[in-house]
């Protein structure tokens, strides 16, 4: 019976030196793997914390609420990337990459490794998964940047949801991955379950509350897909937490919930029947079973229309709407 193990990396907000993320970091696969866990899966951006350089910015405490717009004052110019993040960017062949290769091979364990990887032009919010050989299997850069407030409205968004073959002690399992905001987006987890992922890797940096945490379960429960998500540790934060995808058994509902953890630090095991995943997804009637696309082409169009027309942090709208309104104070954490 193939047997899928993925640390939940629950660590505590990381400084901006990359040095010490790694050590810790490195402290917390080994525990992983002590556990038994053939992937481990890190918070958002590890390499510094999800903290930008520069104290004086809006959004730089990104444990707190953002700057929200109110509607009144306009927000001030954007800054540019270096001004928010300065050179904390790193490289995917850089020495912080190359380090969690080589733990992944010494360990025999698959690593989700998240940075803020330098890019042509501005930085990118990147997790890359490293199989138990030490091979980059799949690189993938956040697509649902938080365009509403710095600092992500200064990052390169990703192009698109890709899934890879990874190699584990439980044999091939078809992975991919999405991080944070993406996951309040139904169009991310049903590529991916297009793209054939069984298993979605989702590094998290924001409090997990009881509708995102349902909202995560029905992304498990429509595409008949295993979701594992790691947050950040703390008082509001936490939750991490993992689904099978697997809503009925033997004819009757089932509770998908896998694991999860309350708001201490720590390493939570989520163990994954993949003989029983897959022969949920081979029998049943969600994901791509009876779906009609054509049906869906508004699901493609640009336009945005009342009441959910909004100008991102650099103060352009999306094309098609008329006038731009300010983001809804009900809006409560960066994501």
């Amino acid at each position: 019976m193939p047997i899928l193990t993925v640390a939940l990396l629950q660590l505590a907000p990381p400084g901006r030196d990359p040095r010490a993320n790694l050590a810790t970091g490195d402290a917390a696969c080994r525990r992983a793997k002590a556990l038994g866990a053939d992937i481990a899966l890190f918070p958002e951006m590890w390499s510094n914390g999800y903290r930008p350089a520069a104290a004086d910015l809006p959004g730089d405490d990104v444990y707190r609420h953002p700057r929200r717009w109110d509607g009144a004052p306009p927000a001030p110019p954007l800054p540019a990337h270096e001004a928010v993040w300065g050179d904390e960017a790193i490289t995917r062949d850089g020495p912080f990459v190359a380090h969690f290769r080589e733990l992944a091979a010494e360990l025999d364990m698959a690593i989700a490794l998240t940075y803020l990887e330098s890019w042509d032009g501005p930085p990118r919010n990147t997790v890359s998964l490293i199989d138990r050989h030490g091979r980059l299997a799949l690189t993938y850069a956040k697509v649902h940047t938080c365009a509403f407030d710095v600092p992500e409205a200064v990052l390169t968004p990703g192009e698109g949801f890709e899934v890879c073959a990874l190699d584990t002690a439980a044999g091939e399992v078809l992975t991919g991955a999405m991080i944070c905001y993406d996951r309040e987006f139904p169009e991310s987890a049903r590529a991916l379950m297009l793209a054939g992922a069984e298993l979605v890797l989702t590094p998290n940096a924001c409090d997990l509350e009881i509708n995102r945490l349902s909202q995560f379960r029905a992304r498990a429960y429509e595409n008949m897909t295993a979701l594992a998500m790691a947050n950040y540790a703390g008082p509001g934060w936490g939750h991490s937490i993992a689904f099978d995808g697997i809503a009925f058994a033997d004819g009757r509902s089932r509770d998908m919930l896998v694991i999860e953890a309350g708001e201490a630090e720590g390493v939570y095991p989520a163990v994954f029947d993949l003989d029983a995943l897959r022969d949920h997804r081979r029998r049943e009637t969600w994901g791509n079973a009876f779906r009609r696309p054509a049906a869906y082409r508004a699901l493609t169009r640009h336009e945005v229309r009342e009441p959910f027309v909004r100008v991102d942090r650099g103060g352009a709208r999306p094309p098609g709407a008329d006038t731009p309104r300010q983001l809804s104070s009900t809006y409560k954490n960066i994501m």
